[in-house]
């Protein structure tokens, strides 16, 4: 009977070990942790964001540059396909208003229970405080475990290792000097859906950091120049800002600074209101009133928006009412450094597409890799915003390189073929 063994407990690795299993082959399950899926719950603390409900091909172009790559994943998996599979975990879903599709309790933690039973029950091995070091000379699995190093001869293997993000619960991107060695072509990790850096005065974040900024609508440009503009919600940092609109633009936001050493971002804070209304009602007399709450009662902007203005804003700006109502519609913000990978929600980077066969296998012959190497999940080279679109290609890829495995398998006579399950 052949052996597939799959490196990480993360979705893509699960769902790669879930496939695998249902074809007839031995599955062997490592993670470096003392449980699987430890970043699925930890994303699942304010309800997991499973997938999103969005119609294709809108729903693959979140998938930036690598949209036609992963539209083919999804192809075979999609949206509707996951929540398809999660009721056959008895776990039921719903869209909620933003079109983001959660189980019906918000909870991760029965999904998960539910699926690491259902994969022990279908004879999947579970392995865990195992560290993968890479290969030996024979093109053995390595792992560091509390009792020594330990070496696995498996038939195919699945490395589903994560990014760099969050590296407390696993994907901490040590793989990366692993597989470089090896002559894999390894994309640099860097940070996706963070927050940003802006250094603001000691006085500023000593006051606001934690306000939300509700509503506001950002403007920026991508790297081809073209502006855009989004409505949402962020957060005052002690160091700049983050939260749901900012995550959304952070890809463009991170090329930028690499480019140009800052990016510029724009903040209306008075959404609904126009700029010539704001300079009316600003001209108003003050009639004696401090000028912070002239600019509350004028334009209801207080706390962090009005804070902003004077952080930003010189003593004459903001007595100057065309000039200050041109800043409540349009306030740059100087983002200086995106926030460091360990505490963004997720990576970009890692091995590269080109790399990998249609299966998502290494080629051995271009490089130093055991035959039968495949990869998924956050590991490879691709990003998403928040919002299911993360969960929803790290499910498929696994799906996509279990089944890769399978048939790699199958071809060389060591698994059954697909079509006699």
């Amino acid at each position: 009977m052949s052996t597939l063994a799959v490196i990480g407990g993360g979705p893509a690795g699960l769902m790669a070990a879930e496939v695998a299993r249902a074809a007839g082959v031995e599955v062997d399950l490592f993670d470096a942790k003392g449980s699987v899926g430890r970043k699925v719950l930890i994303a699942g603390k304010g309800g997991l964001n499973l997938t999103h409900s969005e119609p294709m091909p809108g729903f693959a172009q979140r998938y930036r540059e690598r949209e036609r790559d992963i539209a083919g994943w999804l192809r075979d998996f999609d949206a509707d396909a996951l929540r398809a599979w999660a009721r056959g975990l008895g776990v039921d879903t719903f869209v909620g208003s933003s079109g983001r599709v959660f189980p019906s309790d918000l909870k991760a933690a029965p999904l998960l229970r539910g699926w690491v039973r259902r994969l022990r029950d279908q004879g999947v091995r579970f392995h865990v405080q195992h560290r993968w070091l890479g290969w030996d000379d024979g093109g053995a699995l390595r792992f560091a475990t509390p009792d020594g190093e330990r070496v696995v001869l498996a038939d195919a293997s699945v490395l589903a290792l994560g990014g760099g993000s969050w590296p407390q619960l696993g994907s901490d991107g040590a793989w990366q000097d692993v597989l470089r060695d090896r002559g894999v072509e390894v994309a640099p990790l860097r940070p996706a859906n963070c927050g940003f850096d802006i250094g603001w005065s000691g006085h500023f974040a000593q006051r606001h950091a934690g306000a939300p900024l509700k509503p506001v609508i950002a403007h920026w440009r991508d790297a081809a120049g073209h502006e855009h503009a989004q409505q949402g919600e962020c957060v005052v940092t002690a160091t700049g800002v983050e939260g749901s609109l900012v995550y959304a633009l952070s890809a463009d936001l991170r090329d930028a600074i690499a480019r140009d050493g800052s990016a510029v971002l724009h903040l209306d804070l008075a959404p609904g209101r126009g700029q010539a209304r704001l300079r009316d009602a600003l001209s108003k007399p003050r009639l004696g009133r401090s000028l912070g709450e002239h600019i509350r009662r004028q334009t209801g902007l207080s706390g962090a928006k009005s804070g902003l203005l004077r952080e930003v804003l010189d003593r004459d700006a903001m007595e100057e009412p065309a000039t200050l109502a041109a800043a409540i519609k349009r306030l740059p913000l100087v983002l200086r450094a995106p926030r460091p990978i360990a505490e963004a929600i997720s990576s970009a980077g890692g091995v590269r597409l080109e790399a990998l066969d249609d299966a998502l296998m290494l080629a051995p012959g271009a490089h130093a890799v055991p035959a039968g190497t495949f990869c998924a999940g956050e590991m490879l080279d691709w990003e998403a915003p928040t919002g299911g679109y993360l969960l929803t290609a790290c499910f498929a890829s696994g799906k996509r390189a279990g089944e890769g495995a399978v048939a790699w398998l199958a071809a060389r006579g060591v698994a059954p073929p697909p079509d006699s399950r």
